[in-house]
């Protein structure tokens, strides 16, 4: 697990409030040349997890 910023979000609680609607996605992608696996790492808004998936 990750360490949160709490004191941040300790003194405004309207960021606090939007900082959970946001998900961290790791995506596999195969590289076409070598065939090896990366990932590729974004804050996503929890409401668009699936589009993000499903970019090419």
């Amino acid at each position: 697990m990750a360490k949160a910023a709490k004191t941040a979000i300790k003194k405004d609680p309207k960021q606090a409030a939007e900082a959970k609607n946001y998900t961290k996605v790791i995506k596999a992608v195969r590289s076409p040349k070598t065939g090896a696996y990366t990932f590729k790492e974004q804050m996503v808004h929890k409401d668009k997890v699936k589009e993000f998936l499903a970019q090419k």
